[in-house]
């Protein structure tokens, strides 16, 4: 199995109260503070559950939310909120 970012393409995404989780293609699970996603924090469960996947699997989009992560960018720890500059 193939392990590389280039591969780290998400087939489940799926929420807690705490955290964002996510199932790849090739089995791992992610699981990441939804502290660090103010967009997706203040969402509602509905909203959180409207996405879609993007480029394979790549990419997730919520359409009402404005919001878009890349799965790659996820596995090398850069979120919202780093994204943003809102943590250094």
């Amino acid at each position: 199995m193939d392990f590389s970012l280039n591969n780290a393409k998400t087939q489940k995404v799926w929420f807690d109260s705490d955290n964002l989780w996510l199932l790849l293609v090739d089995g791992r699970q992610l699981s990441l503070p939804l502290a660090y996603f103010p967009t997706l924090l203040a969402a509602n469960k509905e909203d959180l559950n409207n996405y879609e996947l993007s480029g394979g699997g790549l990419g997730i989009h919520w359409e009402k939310l404005d919001e878009d992560l890349y799965v790659p960018n996820l596995l090398m720890g850069i979120t919202e909120i780093n994204r943003k500059g809102i943590i250094a």
